[in-house]
């Protein structure tokens, strides 16, 4: 389970998507994801699908790799649409002891589940094709206006370029400790739910103890190398727009249009 988490890590390949500028994909994932609330028909699943699986293709990324990143939120997913589909009110179509459910529930949740699948998948693409550093440095760029009005952007940057480089490392860590733990007899699989959660109390504490420690040797790490925050600080490598990277603005703002259109049409 802990290896299927893509969240965080980079895929490196040579792809027209890779390619692209941070600030680029940024706003092209945005706008995906506003899309993802707007349709509530077939039509607009239709866009929405033929636009992700065109970005899966163009970006080289094997689909299989990132569909294992569901594997991790499955329970979250099943909630959601347990959740939609049992307490939605309107017409009944099956009812069995004090739970029924309803068309809308049935609409609901079929709807929920797609946005939260393909949520997912389009965000995935962003980190999966978009080194940490050039994350960084394409969010700091897009939200430099905001420095006017003192809004620490450099160091928010900062912060999700670490978060982000932590996961894969943390993932790895548990999965260390986890292998220590079952050697030693411990058993995260067998029992119910409660069982579960008390054997991954001797998980949680050695992980927290090593999060805290990495978290502290980079902070040392950062103050011996007179690290002082972003400002005044220059770019090896400065990001700068390339002729794709307006074709794929113009695709993006195409696609958000087409999907309002499909809203009012349909």
């Amino acid at each position: 389970m802990l290896r299927d988490i893509t969240i965080g890590q980079y895929y490196p390949a040579d792809s027209v998507i890779h390619k692209l500028d941070p600030r680029t994909k940024l706003m092209a994932t945005l706008v995906y994801i506003l899309s993802l609330f707007l349709f509530r028909n077939v039509a607009g699943f239709a866009a929405v699908t033929l636009w992700l699986a065109l970005v899966i293709w163009l970006s080289k990324v094997p689909f299989g790799y990132m569909v294992r990143g569901l594997k991790a939120v499955v329970i979250i997913l099943l909630i959601t649409v347990l959740f939609n589909l049992f307490l939605t009110p309107g017409e009944t179509l099956v009812s069995f002891w004090k739970l029924r459910i309803t068309e809308e529930g049935l609409k609901n949740a079929a709807f929920m589940a797609v946005r939260l699948i393909y949520l997912i998948l389009g965000s995935s693409i962003l980190t999966l094709t978009t080194t940490p550093n050039q994350l960084t440095d394409g969010l700091e760029k897009s939200l430099k206006p905001l420095n006017k009005i003192h809004v620490p952007v450099h160091e928010i940057a900062m912060m999700m370029s670490i978060a982000l480089r932590f996961i894969p490392i943390l993932i790895e860590e548990t999965d260390k400790i986890m292998k220590a733990q079952l050697a030693r007899g411990a058993d995260f699989e067998s029992g119910n739910l409660v069982k579960k959660a008390k054997e991954m109390v001797p998980l949680l504490v050695p992980l927290f103890i090593s999060a805290f420690r990495r978290a502290n040797d980079l902070a040392l790490a950062m103050e011996a190398r007179c690290y002082h925050g972003g400002e005044g600080r220059t770019k090896m490598k400065p990001l700068k727009y390339k002729h794709v990277d307006f074709l794929v603005y113009l695709a993006a703002a195409g696609y958000f249009m087409a999907v309002i259109l499909l809203r009012r049409l349909w």
